[in-house]
């Protein structure tokens, strides 16, 4: 749980940079890549990553949570995300205090500080990121470098990837 805005500020622009570095890394042939027919394609997990901010508003946050359609290119989607995360942070750091992170809401029947439903957003991005990579090298794209060296980078500074 984050306890001030400070700490969830610093955070979120930390994470926020992660998950932007993914989506500008993505083509508009790679959109369509999927790990199975009948399972979300790599832009739909983009633009799910940018659409699923708007789960803040049910915090009681104000900020315009981004069109129902998808664009359709890679960069487009990535702009989005950036615009709408610039949004959540600016509605935080503008609508709440720290007091306001021990407030609880009701989420899918049960109590969650706002502080937790912080943390929440944060560690979504992260779970939908790690799918991505995996579909970006099913793509034939090259990751980015999210909390260290990729196999990639590895074997481009002559080393041996762990496995």
């Amino acid at each position: 749980m984050f306890a001030t805005i400070e700490a969830f500020t610093a955070e979120w622009e930390s994470e926020s940079g992660l998950t932007d570095r993914v989506l500008s890394g993505l083509t508009n042939d790679s959109l369509g890549q999927a790990i199975a027919a009948d399972r979300r394609t790599l832009g739909d997990l983009a633009w799910h990553l940018a659409t699923s901010l708007r789960f803040m508003t049910a915090l009681g946050l104000d900020f315009d949570g981004g069109a129902d359609h998808a664009p359709r290119n890679a960069a487009g989607i990535a702009e989005e995300y950036r615009r709408i995360s610039s949004a959540v942070l600016q509605a935080v750091r503008t609508q709440w205090n720290d007091g306001s992170l021990e407030e609880a809401q009701t989420i899918m029947g049960e109590q969650w500080r706002n502080g937790d439903s912080l943390r929440f957003t944060l560690m979504h991005q992260a779970h939908h990121r790690g799918q991505m990579t995996v579909l970006m090298r099913q793509a034939g794209l090259r990751p980015p470098e999210i909390y260290g060296p990729t196999y990639e980078t590895w074997v481009d500074q002559g080393k041996t990837p762990l496995a």
